[in-house]
């Protein structure tokens, strides 16, 4: 993941920009709504084989996916179904992105294609199970924050391959993020088996210990 030092600026000038926004009739639930459009808008482009605009569009549409999380807590307008709608269509704008990288690769008549395809589906897969597993997880109580790979990564990485804005390079990041992506989920999934198994370890002490009565009369 970023390091700290850079998760504390990234806050601190997107929390700079939410208090402007909250001055204006604008909801967190709207933000979500528009970045994931301005994905639409990328995923298309890319389709068309306009990488380096979709790259730019990708990338103001990460501006809008990091302002709605800041806007709702500046204007304290927090509630479970914002955070449930942001983290759907972050599923949603993951898979047009790489549907429209797809798209562009199937345009492209050379031996390689059908390996470029399956490296977006390998990529979309990953991306998806990164972040289900963490959902699942914390569903069950477990802490589930680790891996290489997160979202922001990956978005920084997608938009740096669009706006190199050449076909083997794109084709070299979504194979990285074929990668990376299904071992950061990997990583998540022995997280929460660490900490499934120490849950289970503790219980079993606590049922193979004596009963406080017959360890005081002991």
């Amino acid at each position: 993941m970023f390091t700290t030092r850079f998760q504390a600026w990234v806050r601190r000038n997107a929390q700079r920009m939410a208090r402007l926004l909250g001055r204006l009739p604008i909801t967190p639930n709207q933000v979500t709504v528009a970045g994931t459009l301005f994905t639409f808008v990328a995923a298309v482009l890319a389709g068309f084989a306009q990488l380096r605009l979709a790259g730019v569009v990708l990338a103001i549409s990460g501006t809008f996916d990091i302002l709605d999380g800041a806007l709702a807590r500046a204007t304290k307008r927090s509630y479970p179904y914002g955070a449930f709608l942001d983290s759907t269509f972050d599923r949603y704008s993951e898979g047009a992105v790489y549907i429209g990288v797809a798209a562009y690769f199937l345009g492209h008549a050379d031996p390689y294609m059908r390996w470029e395809v399956l490296a977006c589906l390998l990529a979309l897969a990953g991306s998806f199970l990164v972040s289900y597993v963490r959902a699942r997880a914390q569903s069950l109580g477990f802490v589930c924050d680790s891996g290489i790979f997160a979202r922001p990564e990956r978005v920084v990485v997608t938009v740096a391959g669009l706006v190199i804005g050449v076909w083997w390079v794109l084709f070299a990041v979504i194979a990285l993020l074929a990668v990376l992506t299904n071992i950061t989920a990997m990583q998540r999934i022995l997280e929460v088996w660490t900490q499934a198994r120490a849950q289970r370890r503790a219980r079993e002490a606590a049922a193979q210990a004596p009963p406080r009565g017959e360890a005081s009369r002991l």
